[in-house]
């Protein structure tokens, strides 16, 4: 690599984005949503994804679509990117229609060695703020690793609950695989691209995006708290989602809010978030 990956600790990067109104209602279509979004109206949770998105050249792509790392995160010499969860943390919500100020900062670089091999850990900060003033921040963990041997099993599954007491169906088909993207302007071949993800990757289906699946979870958490409003909400991402199998987003009350996760097709955890609440 040349030099030391943990020489990028406290590296920043600085974004200003407008959040507009279009982008917005654009997502509301593609999770079957009536429009109703206004300039004003207090962004989703979550949905800070739909922005701030690097303005990347083609030609500074690799193969996979997925933007060559070494302009802010380090180049590891691990091709396989995936985004492992974070915790969220709300002052106040973003509004439709405001400037936005986001700062990323990386705040640790770890190398493990796991059973598939060399392992990369790299947690990042994004601070969120209008005017000066904080409003949101999120904490990204990001795991990168080697592609796995051809003949590799996958590791067991850790079993769902069995308490739910609200659930959601969801079919991630490949056009709303498709639309996410586009979205999100992300060009990552897992998502869409079914003959690279199969051939390549060795996946059996198209991946369903870490953010859309968090982004699904913390929509049906708002629906349950009604006019209550999420204060944090820790996500973490255990097994990927392929589709166009159906999965089940499901969870439950808590002392402080909910805990939701999403139950795979083999009734195996794909993700947790456990979300804190105002009284």
């Amino acid at each position: 690599m040349g030099t030391d990956p943990n020489d990028a600790i406290g590296r920043q990067e600085h974004m200003t984005d407008t959040l507009d109104l279009r982008q917005a209602r654009l997502m509301q279509l593609t999770l079957d949503r009536d429009v109703s979004l206004a300039v004003g109206d207090a962004l989703p949770p979550f949905w800070h994804y739909l922005y701030f998105n690097p303005q990347i050249r083609a030609s500074a792509l690799g193969p996979d679509g997925h933007e060559r790392l070494g302009r802010f995160i380090p180049d590891f010499g691990l091709p396989r990117r995936m985004w492992a969860g974070g915790r969220v943390s709300i002052q106040a919500p973003l509004r439709l229609g405001e400037t936005v100020q986001k700062t990323s900062t990386i705040r640790a670089i770890k190398d493990k060695t796991g059973r598939s091999g060399r392992l990369c850990f790299v947690t990042v900060d994004h601070d969120f703020s209008v005017g000066g003033a904080h409003r949101l921040r999120e904490t990204q963990n990001i795991v990168y690793r080697a592609p796995p041997a051809p003949d590799m099993a996958p590791p067991p599954g850790t079993p769902a609950p069995d308490d739910a007491t609200f659930r959601r169906r969801i079919t991630p088909d490949p056009v709303l695989l498709f639309r996410y993207s586009a979205l999100i302007f992300y060009g990552h071949r897992i998502h869409y691209d079914l003959d690279y993800t199969r051939l390549t990757e060795g996946y059996p289906g198209l991946v369903v995006h870490g953010p859309l699946t968090a982004t699904l979870l913390v929509d049906l958490a708002m629906e349950q708290l009604g006019l209550r409003q999420p204060r944090a909400f820790d996500i973490s991402a255990m097994a990927p989602l392929f589709g166009p199998e159906p999965f089940w987003l499901e969870g439950r009350e808590t002392e402080d809010g909910l805990f939701l996760w999403a139950r795979g097709p083999d009734d195996t955890l794909a993700m947790t978030v456990t979300l804190e609440a105002d009284p």
